[in-house]
């Protein structure tokens, strides 16, 4: 999941930013709406979270703007105005949820899984691959029922090729889904975290296949297949 981050408060921007990442988004921060709309012509997100008072003027504008291109990208305002009338005003605008700070950051991490599971939004409840069971609400993983262990990278990696259902999925859309545009990464850092991922689903007897196709990305083969003609 690839998330937009629009905070100008620089602590709490790099704390809402650092806390998404552990909790398995790969986000990005933009301080102002200006930076806001470069990020936004050049990427698809799977959801906004947008303080409503920024520096360069109000994050209902932006909204506005994105419902006026028929562009429903679930959007989480933030606010430090707790009047009804805001809210409501928020809302109106085709906000999908609304929350005050201060508040817990457990709090937005519920509320923004919650709007992603809405009809027509990106998170669906359950995947399966094979004898593969994917919970995205809690980010659980299991094999044959029992619990595997996978770090937060391998856990977005299995995700996107998990809601593939057995398409192929580009290098450029699984790197975008690990990784925000400022992180550095080097030129071979997809490969290590399918080889990764790879070995750990082999060591937990997992029957779906990560296939390459190579020169493009991967897909998931939920067969039980051996690993030939895997990269």
């Amino acid at each position: 999941m690839r998330l937009l981050l629009i905070e100008d408060e620089p602590d709490l921007g790099q704390l809402l930013h650092h806390n998404l990442g552990r909790s398995g988004f790969a986000a990005d921060l933009a301080p102002n709406l200006a930076d806001a709309r470069a990020y936004l012509s050049t990427c698809q997100y799977d959801l906004l979270i947008v303080d409503r008072r920024l520096p360069d003027g109000e994050g209902m504008d932006l909204l506005r703007e994105l419902r006026a291109r028929s562009n429903q990208v679930p959007v989480i305002m933030l606010t430090a105005a707790d009047a009804i009338h805001d809210r409501v005003a928020g809302l109106g605008a085709g906000a999908d949820d609304y929350i005050v700070k201060p508040f817990a950051l457990e709090e937005l991490v519920a509320r923004i899984r919650a709007a992603l599971r809405r009809p027509g939004a990106a998170l669906g409840m359950q995947l399966t691959s094979g004898n593969i069971a994917f919970n995205t609400q809690t980010r659980e993983v299991t094999i044959s029922g029992h619990a595997a262990s996978l770090p937060r990278r391998e856990l977005s990696l299995l995700e996107s090729l998990m809601r593939a259902g057995g398409r192929i999925v580009t290098r450029d859309v699984l790197e975008a889904a690990l990784y925000g545009l400022e992180e550095d990464r080097q030129s071979n850092v997809l490969e290590s975290h399918v080889s990764r991922l790879r070995r750990s689903l082999e060591a937990a007897g997992a029957d779906a296949t990560i296939r390459v196709a190579r020169g493009i990305g991967y897909r998931m083969d939920p067969g039980n297949a051996a690993a030939g003609g895997a990269g």
